[in-house]
């Protein structure tokens, strides 16, 4: 396999258009990063993951969920609702996991897609991204005020400058509360990554804590009154399997969030082991709390019986414990304040990792030298989620966070199979790395010159570099081979013409098996409506700026295999 030019000069304008959709990164994006760039910084342990991952998976949606998931489609199995929901969550998990350890760089869902898939679906991953975390702070924000005014009494008990007012000539309802909040959460991010998780993890703990008291306090009720909720006519599947099933599909969006922890990669001490571990314990936490209080709500109160907006507070309210909705509505508060925290934290790493690659200006991928992380793009995603909670009633938004996270997932789990089975055979290099490549071309060239020369039998494609190990020419292909015991095997440029066709039929098989058996709709219509402008407009400015300012735009793609001494062998590595 032969050193590929750049595009630069090769074909037509709308020829090299297209050939920018597939460009992509190596693996290890380490060397593609300018030394004028100061590097995040490394603070992040498996217990500040785990605190991330918790914070941002567990918000108030758990507290409200379990009442409307048990009445309309569970009834008494919402604990095996959430653990099949946990299942299928894990496995997300790991796919995050196992790119998250191999990739360990910012930008999660978009750096992975980068590398497996090509420019122009990283671009649109990372534009969704923007979309899904800016909205979906602004949602979680919006959240908080009038938890926070229950908690105070009521909902006039705010001050006058934090509750919310209607504005008759805009016909709109601000929420100051909320933009506050998204400013303070800002704030934070901005000191530091440990300073701001040392917070997260400091909120998330009361949040468990309230959990815990429910756990507790709901199981002494439930031995006293003898588990009302289960002794039941209709039985333990009162919707039958398919209502438990269709309950899993609801519930399954209360353990999105682990993500956040991918997206703190480049700033994880030990990455390939921290990050499966931070994943994983952060999700089997969240799973088992989420069996437990369902466990105990379903059994204190009747299904049929629940309140779909208090259920936990009416339960325990129905037993005489009025007094535990102030419990509640605290882990309320500090759930949706712990999950604000991790709803922001990813876009300016995304942001950051899009700007490196020239996608997005240079602005976005600044980072402080004092405090080492991107305040410049914090900044811009704490003014764009405070200006949204302010001003805009984001209710009819929020299904765009779900078709954001949809497109993230399943681009993660076709990148799994991408980097397994299809891994990239050429890797892109910057141009001033030039002469290192065509000495190295040169090198090897004459070495697979020589070997013809003298064994001509003998030139299938192999040479000895200078420790006499056999390497690939880059002359010469490999070509059909035979094994030991004399049979024709695949050369590796069939079998990864059979894989990527194995993985594209697979993928199609699955979507169409899903769509015929799922019992839950998609996002409506009118959803999709806006995250198809929103797509358009993304296309717009990839084509006017993107493609054009792509830090591949003049790179020379490479084998693989002589990427690392290439690097080794330039002025650049050796300086």
């Amino acid at each position: 396999m032969g050193f590929v030019e750049s595009e630069k000069g090769v074909g037509g304008e709308g020829l090299r258009g297209i050939k920018s959709l597939f460009r992509r990164k190596q693996v290890d994006s380490v060397h593609n990063r300018k030394e004028s760039h100061h590097q995040l910084a490394k603070e992040l342990t498996v217990a500040h993951l785990i605190a991330i991952g918790v914070g941002s998976t567990i918000g108030a949606g758990v507290y409200i969920l379990v009442g409307t998931v048990a009445r309309e489609h569970s009834g008494p199995a919402l604990t095996i609702s959430f653990l099949v929901a946990g299942i299928a969550a894990a496995l997300s998990a790991f796919c995050y996991a196992e790119l998250a350890s191999r990739c360990p760089s910012a930008g999660s869902a978009y750096h992975y897609s980068y590398i497996c898939a090509g420019e122009g679906v990283a671009w649109m991953i990372g534009w969704a991204l923007i979309l899904e975390y800016t909205i979906g702070g602004a949602t979680v924000a919006r959240g908080i005020s009038p938890n926070l005014a229950m908690l105070f009494g009521g909902g006039d008990s705010l001050p006058a400058f934090l509750s919310r007012q209607y504005v008759p000539g805009l016909d709109i309802v601000v929420d100051p509360c909320a933009a506050i909040l998204v400013l303070i959460v800002m704030g934070l991010l901005c000191v530091g990554i440990k300073e701001s998780t040392t917070a997260q993890a400091v909120v998330t703990t009361a949040n468990v804590c309230a959990m815990i008291f429910v756990i507790v306090a709901g199981g002494y009720l439930g031995f006293k009154t003898g588990w009302v909720g289960y002794q039941q006519p209709t039985g333990y599947f009162p919707f039958g399997v398919d209502g438990m099933l269709a309950g899993s599909a609801t519930v399954f969006f209360a353990y999105i969030g682990f993500d956040s922890v991918a997206s703190t990669a480049e700033e994880v001490k030990n990455p390939q082991r921290d990050l499966p571990l931070g994943i994983g314990s952060a999700l089997s936490i969240c799973c088992m709390l989420y069996m437990l209080v369902s466990i105990i709500i379903v059994g204190l109160v009747p299904y049929y019986a629940m309140d779909p907006d208090t259920p936990i507070s009416s339960a325990f309210a129905s037993h005489g414990m009025q007094w535990a909705a102030y419990v509640i509505s605290l882990g309320a508060v500090t759930a949706l304040c712990s999950t604000l925290m991790g709803s922001i934290l990813p876009q300016p790493r995304i942001l950051m990792a899009m700007a490196r690659d020239g996608l997005l200006p240079s602005f976005f991928s600044d980072i402080n030298k004092r405090t080492q992380v991107p305040i410049k793009s914090t900044v811009a995603t704490g003014i764009g989620s405070a200006s949204l909670a302010f001003f805009m009633d984001v209710a009819q938004l929020a299904g765009m966070v779900s078709v954001g996270t949809l497109l993230a997932f399943t681009m993660v789990a076709i990148s799994v199979l991408i980097l397994r089975y299809v891994p990239p055979d050429e890797v892109p290099l910057p141009s001033s790395f030039r002469d290192s490549i065509d000495s190295l071309a040169f090198r090897y060239t004459s070495s697979a010159h020589d070997i013809h020369r003298n064994n001509p039998s003998n030139a299938v494609g192999t040479s000895k570099d200078g420790a006499g190990k056999e390497v690939e020419s880059i002359k010469f292909p490999l070509i059909v081979k035979e094994d030991a015991q004399g049979n024709y095997v695949l050369n590796d440029e069939n079998r990864r013409k059979i894989a990527g066709w194995t993985i594209l039929l697979t993928c199609f098989g699955v979507l169409l098996l899903t769509s015929a058996a799922s019992y839950v709709g998609l996002p409506r219509g009118g959803t999709w409506a806006r995250v198809a402008v929103w797509l358009v407009i993304g296309v717009l400015v990839y084509a006017l700026y993107g493609r054009t300012h792509s830090s591949l735009q003049d790179a020379v793609y490479v084998p693989a295999a002589h990427a690392v001494e290439i690097y080794r062998s330039s002025p650049e590595y050796i300086a």
